[in-house]
């Protein structure tokens, strides 16, 4: 309020609280400015991934590729229409949620979607899964069971791995195709559904049916309208998406706060081929949420070396990764001879007390992932 109030140290004194005060505003602002963006940059990056999903009107569908954008324009045109749809690929690669979206949008989207697992049934009890059974039927029917075909009236019925259905059953479910009508397991009485079939399979049905394994005016019914999953290795574009999606499916499940993908963790990421497909890389983004403790996710690269990287390493590790091969060459060809066996004493059965797995001591469920992954097909020898 008057003149020369401050003397030269006080002036001194502000000017250096007024340097540390500017300091400290300019961080504040830069820091807000930072937390902005950073905020910014999140909701642009789950709009995209919204705008992906809407854009393509499929929530449950992760990715925009060239390849799967193709495979969902087929679901869009075969979807209003109450055609069969036979979807093929390879296993891992999502075929249920395929089935699901033909399904959604569909005008049946208000009815049940009724699904089925053709190989996880044993084959005596597979007719009442699909047709159902009357009180009396076989031993063990204690009471009336609805079939999948009657439970999916009006809506959708969806078959996994069609092509483990033995041929005895295949013409029962070509009629059901054709005229729509069945009987229950001990009934007489004709009984109509108006299901729609979605079938899928990882094998390849035509090679199946030159070798008399799949009934051909079945398998020309069921190819109505073939719609190809791509594999993961054909949509590398698509794997940022499925593990940010992923990692944060799973940060939730656990608890976690995972902030950070490092680069050369994606990269590997997207060299790796992926033999496994979606499925096995939601496992490996699972178990790498799991051990992760801090805001960064932690993969073992290790475990994801690419096919054709012998190149980029030495002599030394070249020599080690073909004894490797060599020995795991070894040990298959040893399982294979002796699943054989087994299936050869069996008669070529592979569940229940006289079956293979009996004989070798192992789940039904786990000796056919064996024997899918040792290329080894049942052989069923006639009289």
């Amino acid at each position: 309020m008057q003149d020369n109030a401050f003397s030269q140290e006080d002036v001194a004194f502000l000017s250096q609280v007024a340097k540390q005060v500017a300091i400290a505003v300019e961080n504040a602002v830069a820091y807000g400015q930072i937390s902005d963006l950073k905020d910014k940059l999140a909701q642009e990056k789950l709009y995209l991934e919204d705008e992906i999903r809407s854009e393509l009107n499929f929530e449950e569908i992760v990715g925009k590729s060239e390849a799967l954008r193709h495979a969902l324009k087929q679901v869009e045109t075969v979807a209003p229409t109450d055609s069969t749809v036979l979807i093929y690929g390879e296993t891992g690669t999502g075929k249920e949620l395929i089935a699901r979206a033909v399904h959604n949008l569909s005008s049946r989207t208000s009815n049940a979607f009724v699904k089925l697992n053709c190989a996880a049934i044993p084959t005596g009890l597979l007719e009442s899964e699909l047709f159902g059974h009357e009180k009396g039927a076989f031993t063990g029917a204690i009471t009336q069971r609805t079939g999948r075909f009657e439970l999916a009236n009006r809506g959708t019925v969806f078959l996994d791995e069609i092509g483990e259905i033995p041929l005895e059953l295949q013409p029962k479910l070509l009629r059901v195709l054709q005229e729509r009508e069945f009987e229950r397991l001990g009934s007489s009485r004709t009984l109509r559904t108006d299901a729609r079939l979605i079938a899928a399979t990882n094998r390849d049905l035509a090679a199946m049916v030159e070798e008399q394994k799949f009934r051909s005016d079945l398998y020309y019914r069921l190819n109505v309208f073939p719609i190809r999953v791509p594999p993961l290795r054909e949509r590398p574009e698509d794997i940022p998406l499925l593990v940010r999606h992923f990692v944060q499916q799973f940060s939730r499940r656990t608890n976690r706060n995972i902030e950070t993908i490092p680069s050369e963790t994606m990269n590997a990421l997207v060299r790796y081929h992926w033999p496994g497909n979606i499925r096995e890389l939601q496992n490996v983004i699972e178990r790498a949420v799991i051990v992760s403790t801090g805001p960064v996710l932690k993969v073992p690269i290790g475990d994801l070396k690419p096919r054709g990287s012998a190149k980029d390493t030495d002599n030394g590790d070249v020599l080690e990764s073909q004894g490797a091969r060599n020995i795991r060459g070894i040990l298959q060809d040893a399982e294979r001879k002796q699943i054989l066996s087994a299936l050869e004493q069996s008669n070529w059965i592979v569940a229940g007390p006289n079956g293979a797995a009996a004989v070798l001591g192992m789940k039904r469920s786990t000796l056919q992932s064996r024997m899918q992954k040792l290329g080894i097909r049942i052989s069923r020898t006639t009289n």
